[in-house]
C-alpha cells in the first residue's frame, strides 16, 4: 500500500475531500489526513500544534507528503490573510521540516504555498476588517505601486497613487504590506528548503491575481531567486490555488508508479486558448500547461498517441462570469468558439473508445449550461474520464487534469467511485454554481432575513431546498446515477454562506 500524508490548504471539500475522491479511484492507495475537527473553519485557524504532532507522527509511515505550508504556518487559506506572526515566527515553523526530512529521509515532500491575493472588491468576508471599506483602494493601490516600480505609470497614475495614499488609513497599509512580506519571505525560505533538498516539489500558487500588483511583485522576487539557484524543474509559478491537493496528488501517484500521462488538448475556439481569463494573468492556454506538468503529465500533439483528449470549453476573446452566460445583448460566446462541433468530435472519439475528459472554463465561477445539456442529450456525460467547471480557471483545470489522469491510469470509467466525483462536479459546477447559487441567493434569502455572505441559524432550510433542486437535476440531465447505486449523501454549506456548498454522493450497498 502506497501511504500519502495530505495537509489540505483548509477544510472545505475542494481541498479536504476533492484530493482524496482522486486517490481513492486506485486500490493500492491510501491517503492519511488530519482530522476535521482540528482544521480551522474560515476564519478561524485549524490547530497548528495539532497538525505539526500529526505531521511527525504519521511521516515515518508514509511514502510522500503533500503539504499546504499555508495550513501548517497561519492554519489555513483565510487565516494567510489574517495572522500577526513575525517572519522569525513562521519560519521557526517551518523550519521544523527539516527535522521531519532528516528524522525520515525516504519522504518526498511536495509543497504547496500562496501568494497573497489582493482582491478587487470592497468585502471583509475573507480579508481583514478594514477591506470591507478600503479593498478596491488597496487593489489600486497595489497595482500602481506596482507599475511605479516597473516604471509605467501614467502622471495621472502617480496623482491617483498620492490621492490613495492619503485617503488609505497608513495603519491598513502598514499591516497589510507587514502580512505580505511574512508570507513572502515563507516563500523565499521554502525556495531554499528545495535547493538544501529538504522539500522536493514546490508549487507557488498566484490566488485571484492580475497583470499587474502586488502579487506581481513577489513573483518577481522569487522567479530571480528560482533562477539564481536553477531550480525551474523543481518549483513551479502559476495561478490556481483551491485546486493544488488534487494536482499534487495526482503528481504523488504518477510519480510513483513511474507512468508519464500524455495529454492532447483540444480547444474549441483559437481566440479562446489565448484569452486571459478572469483572476488570473496569463493566456489560458499557458495555465493548461503548467497544470499538466505539475500534475506530473506532458502535453502531445498526437492524438492517437495521447492517453486521453482534453476537450478545452474555452471563453471568448473576454471571460465572462457564469451568471452572465445569457446576456441577450452579447453573442460572443456565439462568434467566437464552436460548440458544435466539440460534441460532435467528442462523440467521434468517445465511439472510438478514446478517453476524454471536459475542462469546463467557458465561464468564471460556474460551468456552461449549454454545454452540460448538450453532454447530457448525447449521453456523454457519464463517458467521460473527468469534467470539471467550477471558480477560476486555475481550479477547474487543477481538478479535471487530476481526476482524468487517475481515472485513465486505472480505467476507471464504470467504477461507481469514478462515476460519483464525477456526478459530484456536474451537480456542483453547474448546477449549482451557475443555476441554484444565484436563484436562492436572490428569490429566496432575502424572505428569511438571510444574505449571501450569511445564512444564520437557516441552513438547514437552504439546504433542504438544494437536496430537492439536486435530485430533480439528477432525474432530468444525469438519469445513469441510477446505474451506478449512486445517492446523494450529504448537502451542507462549509462556511454557512452561499458561495461554495458542500455535497456528497454516496455509493449504496
Amino acid at each position: 500500500m502506497f501511504r500519502i500524508l495530505y495537509l489540505p490548504l483548509d477544510e472545505r471539500p475542494c481541498n479536504y475531500l476533492y484530493p482524496v475522491r482522486i486517490a481513492e479511484l486506485l486500490d493500492d492507495i491510501e491517503v492519511v489526513r488530519p482530522d476535521i475537527e482540528h482544521m480551522g473553519r474560515k476564519k478561524k485557524p485549524a490547530d497548528i500544534e495539532y497538525l505539526m504532532s500529526f505531521l511527525e507522527k504519521e511521516a515515518s509511515s508514509c511514502d510522500i507528503a503533500i503539504i499546504s505550508l499555508d495550513l501548517l504556518l497561519y492554519g489555513g487559506i483565510v487565516p494567510s490573510r489574517l495572522h500577526n506572526f513575525t517572519v522569525d515566527q513562521a519560519k521557526e515553523r517551518l523550519h521544523k521540516l527539516k527535522d521531519i526530512k532528516r528524522n525520515n529521509p525516504h519522504l518526498k515532500i511536495y509543497a504547496n504555498n500562496l501568494i497573497m491575493r489582493v482582491p478587487d472588491y470592497n468585502s471583509s468576508d475573507e480579508e481583514p476588517d478594514y477591506y470591507e471599506e478600503y479593498g478596491q483602494d488597496i487593489y489600486m493601490y497595489s497595482c500602481l505601486t506596482d507599475k511605479i516600480q516597473k516604471g509605467e505609470a501614467t502622471e495621472e497614475e502617480k496623482k491617483l497613487f498620492e490621492a490613495l495614499k492619503g485617503k488609505i488609513p497608513k495603519e491598513f497599509i502598514e499591516d497589510y504590506v507587514r502580512r505580505r512580506k511574512v508570507n513572502e519571505a515563507i516563500s523565499e525560505m521554502a525556495v531554499e528548503m528545495v535547493k538544501d533538498g529538504v522539500i522536493d516539489f514546490l508549487t507557488i500558487l498566484q490566488e485571484d491575481c492580475s497583470v499587474y500588483g502586488f502579487f506581481a511583485i513577489t513573483q518577481r522576487k522569487l522567479a530571480a531567486l528560482i533562477r539564481k539557484y536553477e531550480l525551474w524543474d523543481q518549483v513551479y509559478i502559476h495561478p490556481g490555488a483551491d485546486e493544488v491537493g488534487c494536482t499534487l496528488m495526482a503528481r504523488a501517484i504518477n510519480k510513483s508508479r513511474g507512468w508519464l500521462p500524455k495529454v492532447y488538448i483540444r480547444y474549441n475556439s483559437e481566440i479562446g486558448s489565448r484569452t486571459i481569463p478572469l483572476y488570473e494573468d496569463r493566456p489560458l492556454c499557458e495555465s493548461i500547461k503548467s497544470q499538466v506538468i505539475t500534475a506530473g503529465g506532458v502535453i502531445i500533439h498526437d492524438e492517437s498517441a495521447a492517453d486521453y483528449i482534453l476537450f478545452v470549453n474555452a471563453p471568448a476573446d473576454k471571460m465572462k462570469e457564469s451568471i452572465h452566460a445569457n446576456d441577450m445583448y452579447d453573442n460572443s460566446y456565439e462568434r467566437m468558439r464552436n460548440i458544435r462541433e466539440m460534441i460532435e468530435a467528442l462523440q467521434y472519439y468517445v465511439a472510438q473508445n478514446k478517453p476524454c475528459a471536459v475542462a469546463d472554463v467557458a465561464y468564471a465561477n460556474g460551468g456552461d449550461g449549454d454545454l452540460v445539456k448538450l453532454l447530457s442529450k448525447k449521453e456523454l456525460y457519464y463517458k467521460l474520464y473527468g469534467y470539471a467547471g467550477w471558480n477560476t480557471c486555475g481550479n477547474t483545470l487543477g481538478t479535471v487534469i487530476a481526476h482524468s489522469m487517475i481515472a485513465v491510469q486505472g480505467k476507471c470509467l464504470e467504477s461507481p467511485k469514478h462515476q460519483r466525483f464525477l456526478l459530484e462536479r456536474f451537480l456542483e459546477d453547474w448546477a449549482y454554481q451557475s443555476v441554484f447559487r444565484s436563484k436562492i441567493t436572490n428569490e429566496i434569502l432575502p424572505s428569511l432575513g438571510l444574505n449571501y455572505f450569511w445564512l444564520g441559524e437557516q441552513q438547514d432550510k437552504i439546504v433542504s431546498i438544494l437536496r430537492e433542486e439536486f435530485q430533480n437535476v439528477m432525474e432530468r440531465y444525469f438519469p445513469k446515477y441510477k446505474d451506478y447505486n449512486l445517492q446523494i449523501e450529504r448537502v451542507y454549506m462549509p462556511w454557512n454562506r452561499m458561495f461554495e456548498v458542500g455535497l456528497e454522493i454516496g455509493i449504496k450497498d
